[in-house]
Formats: C-alpha cells, sequence, structure tokens
C-alpha cells in the first residue's frame, strides 16, 4: 500500500490527455472504477448505444394528441370568430342609448375617416432596397464565413480578436466626437450624458478585454472545436435550405392565427354604461374571447418553441448520421429522414420538450420582471432562489436531452437519463462542451456585421442624399445581417452539441467513428462532479 501511494503516475494516468482514451482499461484502472461501478443501479449502463438507422416507435404520443388539441381549439374557434363577428365594431358613434328600450340602438351616420400620414419616399425606397440586398447577401456571407471557418478557421480567429476591442472603441469615440460637434446632438445629450455613455462603452471593452485574458490559454481548443463543427456543417449544407424553410413555415402558421385574433375582438356588442348620470355606449367583448386569447397566445409560444426544437432535432440528425457514417459511404437524404422522424415518431417528444421550453423561459422571464419591480423583501428573494435552483437544475437535464432522442429516437425522459448517465459514466459534462466558442463566434458576427455596416453607410453616403438617415438604415442594415449570423452562430452550436454526444458514445463503446473528432474532444477537461471521486477512488486503491 505504501508504494501505491508514493507511486507519482496514478494522477498523471487520470488526467494525462495524451493517455488513449479509448484502449482497454484494466481492472485496477482509476477510471474503470466511476464507470462500472455498482452496475445493478442503473439498468441501462451497458446498454450499446448508437444512431438508430431503422424504424422507430412513436415516443410520447400524449403530448402530440394534447399539442393537437391546443392547435385545432385555436384553429377551430378562430373560424368561429370569423363568422361569428359583430360587423359593427369600431363604429361606436353610430350607437345612441335608447331610453325607451334601454339599449344601444344603431343610427345612420356618415364617417370619413382621414387616413393621410407623412412619409419620406426617398428614405424608404433607400431602406427597402438596403434591407433586400442585405437579406440576399446574408446566405452567400454565411456560406463563405462557414468555408473561412472551416479551412482558415485559427487566422479567422485570431485576426478578428482584436477587432473586438478596436471596433467598440471606434465607435464610441467616433458618435462622440460627432455628437459634439453636432449643434442639434450636443443640446439633446449634455456633456455630462455623454461622457457618462462614454465611460459606461469602455468599461464594458475592459470587460471584454478581462474575459479574452482570461481565456486566452483555451483559444487553442476553441480554435479546433470549431474547426470540426464546421467541417461537419459544411457536409450538410442543405440544412441551410432546410432550416429557413421551418421558419418560414412557422410564420405560414402564424399568419392564420394573428387574423383569427384581430377577428376575435370583432365578437361582441355594444352596451350602454353610466357615467356621471349620463348614459353612452361601449363596446363588450363576449365572454369567451379573453380565454381564446390566453390559447392562442400559448398556442403561439409552444408552436415557437416546437419549431426550435424541431431545428436541434433536424441537426442533430443529420450530423450524427454523418459521423456514424464511414467516410466512403456517407448516408444519402439524411437530412430526409431526420424530417420525416421529427414530423413522425418524435414529434411527440419534440413538443414535450417544446413545452418544458416554453414554461422555463416564461417562468424566468417573471423572476426577472419580479426582481426588478420588487427586488427587496426576504419572501421574494427565497421564491427567486427556489425559482433560479429549479431552472438551472432543468438546463442540467435538459441540455443534450433533444441530440441524443435524435440520435437514438428514445423518449424525452429515457433520453434525458441515458444522456446523463452516458456522460457521467465517461467523466464528460453534462452541462456544456465549451463556452468559449460560443463568445468567439459572437464576436465574429459582431466583427463582420459591423464592417458591413460601416461599408453600407460608404456606399449610401457617396450613391444616395439620405444624410443623417444613413446611419440609421446601415444601423437598421447591421442589425439584419446580426440576425442571421446570429441563426448561423445557433447552427454551428448544435452541431458542436451533437458532436459532444457522439463522442461520448463512441467513448462509450470504445469505438472510433471520426479520429479527427475524437484529436480534438479528447482535451476537453473532465467534469468537476468526477473528479473528486476518480480523486477519492485513487486514494483509496
Amino acid at each position: 500500500m505504501a508504494a501505491d501511494d508514493g507511486d507519482p503516475t496514478k494522477f498523471a494516468t487520470i488526467y494525462d490527455s495524451s493517455s488513449p482514451l479509448l484502449s482497454k482499461p484494466s481492472t485496477s484502472s482509476a477510471l474503470d472504477s466511476p464507470r462500472r461501478s455498482d452496475p445493478e443501479s442503473d439498468p441501462t449502463q451497458f446498454l450499446q448505444i448508437s444512431y438508430n438507422f431503422g424504424p422507430r416507435p412513436f415516443k410520447d404520443i400524449t403530448f402530440l394528441l394534447l399539442f393537437d388539441l391546443f392547435v385545432f381549439s385555436t384553429f377551430g374557434f378562430g373560424v368561429f370568430s370569423i363568422f361569428h363577428r359583430n360587423t359593427d365594431y369600431g363604429n361606436s358613434s353610430s350607437f345612441t342609448y335608447d331610453l325607451t328600450s334601454s339599449s344601444c340602438v344603431k343610427v345612420s351616420t356618415f364617417t370619413r375617416v382621414s387616413n393621410s400620414y407623412w412619409s419620406d419616399p426617398v428614405f424608404e425606397k433607400d431602406l427597402i432596397w438596403t434591407l433586400v440586398v442585405t437579406l440576399i447577401l446574408s446566405l452567400p456571407f454565411c456560406f463563405l464565413v462557414l468555408l473561412l471557418l472551416k479551412h482558415y478557421t485559427k487566422q479567422i480567429v485570431y485576426a478578428c480578436l482584436p477587432l473586438f476591442v478596436l471596433f467598440p472603441i471606434f465607435f464610441n469615440l467616433y458618435w462622440f466626437v460627432a455628437c459634439t460637434l453636432s449643434s442639434s446632438c450636443s443640446d439633446a445629450l449634455p456633456l455630462a450624458y455623454r461622457v457618462l455613455v462614454l465611460v459606461f462603452v469602455f468599461l464594458i471593452v475592459g470587460i471584454v478585454v478581462w474575459i479574452i485574458v482570461a481565456n486566452w490559454h483555451r483559444i487553442e481548443l476553441t480554435i479546433q472545436i470549431i474547426g470540426v463543427a464546421s467541417d461537419a456543417l459544411s457536409k450538410n449544407l442543405k440544412l441551410f435550405v432546410v432550416l429557413p424553410l421551418l421558419i418560414l413555415g412557422l410564420v405560414v402558421y402564424y399568419a392564420p392565427i394573428v387574423v383569427f385574433l384581430v377577428f376575435a375582438r370583432f365578437n361582441g356588442k355594444f352596451v350602454p354604461r353610466e357615467l356621471d348620470g349620463e348614459y353612452f355606449c361601449e363596446w363588450k367583448e363576449d365572454s369567451w374571447v379573453p380565454a381564446y386569447y390566453a390559447l392562442a397566445i400559448l398556442t403561439m409560444i409552444w408552436s415557437l418553441a416546437v419549431m426550435v426544437e424541431m431545428q436541434v432535432y433536424v441537426i442533430s440528425g443529420a450530423i450524427a448520421q454523418w459521423y456514424f457514417s464511414k467516410e466512403d459511404s456517407m448516408p444519402k437524404k439524411c437530412i430526409r429522414s431526420s424530417l420525416r422522424n421529427a414530423f413522425g415518431q418524435s414529434f411527440g417528444t419534440i413538443c414535450l420538450s417544446g413545452i418544458l421550453i416554453g414554461v422555463v423561459r416564461v417562468v424566468r422571464a417573471i423572476v426577472d420582471n419580479a426582481r426588478e419591480e420588487n427586488p427587496q423583501g426576504i419572501v421574494n428573494f427565497v421564491l427567486r432562489c427556489c425559482a433560479n435552483a429549479l431552472l438551472g437544475a432543468f438546463d442540467y437535464l435538459n441540455k443534450f436531452t433533444i441530440n441524443f432522442a435524435a440520435i437514438t429516437g428514445e423518449s424525452y425522459c429515457t433520453s434525458a437519463k441515458m444522456t446523463y448517465e452516458l456522460l457521467r459514466r465517461n467523466l464528460l459534462s453534462a452541462v456544456f462542451v465549451e463556452t468559449v466558442s460560443t463568445r468567439i463566434l459572437t464576436g465574429i458576427v459582431f466583427v463582420l456585421s459591423a464592417a458591413y455596416a460601416v461599408a453600407t453607410w460608404v456606399v449610401l453616403r457617396g450613391v444616395s442624399s439620405l444624410g443623417v438617415d444613413s446611419y440609421l438604415v446601415a444601423i437598421l442594415a447591421w442589425l439584419l445581417l446580426t440576425v442571421v449570423l446570429a441563426f448561423f452562430v445557433h447552427v454551428l452550436d448544435n452541431v458542436i452539441d451533437t458532436i459532444y454526444v457522439c463522442y461520448a458514445i463512441d467513448r462509450d463503446k470504445g469505438d472510433v467513428c471520426k479520429q479527427e473528432v475524437h484529436e480534438v474532444y479528447v482535451h476537453l477537461p473532465i467534469s468537476r462532479s468526477t473528479r473528486s471521486a476518480l480523486i477519492t477512488n485513487a486514494l483509496n486503491a
């Protein structure tokens, strides 16, 4: 025992990233004890997890039927609201109180509504053309960014890192000087407020610098992770067609619901009301209209969450098929099969995940709103702590659940449990993969969209007579491109998470499907929750 305690290689075996993680561990290995201990406590521990290419059974049918009930009820009552509407809505001047019948009666009146408004045709024309051109260029722009991240990841990251700081400093100084030189701006914003904003932005820049310096040792690993994810995404370029079509489908799906909400207001009648001894006619909605508004809004929120989770499911299914296939036998129609599973056997699982995500976001918004409105009080503090703890626990269990369900076709609860056990057995984090990658990608989006906004402003100043309004058009173009590129980052983040789960499955089986992925993901740190257990097991060995 004394010889074991003095062995300096025992702990090095645990943390040495150069040791082969996929080699068969010995019976006395420190890594083997957390993975193989107490096999009776988890019956799914030794299941061979892999991508389910075969037919899948329907899962979580209850939530599929519940979602269908919400949708059909929303559309059914919406059609009823159209045919049951009161055409006199909005014509309050056409009704007067009748003393004889003690009710509101309609009288013949002629009302002319003036709809004139002022608009600047030059501004509207330049704004529309700028946004249209930006939207058209955004798709090839995303492809260009993907190719650059695939082949020149290191160069792009290191070139953009200084611009994370230089661009905000430049814009901060530029607006301060421009506002000081402009009499109208300096009159509207006194010097003290301008200095306050200037200092505030510089503080934010300082925080960005601190984040970069604190995470500098993880930059190289992040570059490799982004490169692997970009390569995987480049093998599934049809996702850039399917995912926007899902968003377009949601917009088309929302259109009749919005129409139903508008016509629901037309269901009611004019009723008399007394105020200071005088009677007048007031519009009163039918009693079922507020309930329908609640139903329709809940359906829209749930549908939005379902669409987001469906995108994650389709991305995960396509990337997982690429990962578990051989280089010379890339599966055909992998995105189509993922869509078929998403709209078919796993739609109930997606609906369950969507309603949980929707509830969590609503609760989180309520908690944040309550903290802003009434930050004092021990009761509010305790409730906020409990709510944040529950939301954190949900994020802990939900992180990779849909990714795993897309790979195996299991139900939501089974996927959540098996994902957690899979990552725990293999000493991997169940909460995050690499947060620095998201921050760097967000910074790259800011740099590229800001550069595009500056170029847009230069072009507008040269070919248009907008004047000061060119700043507003450039800012709107920047916002539009930022939204599109943020969606690209969202897709790339999901690719990173899916590859992480696939890597864990490989590691669990002792297999290597993509050698280039293992060479990168093997350097990820082990889970902190299992690190202490490893040390304890090594000491007791």
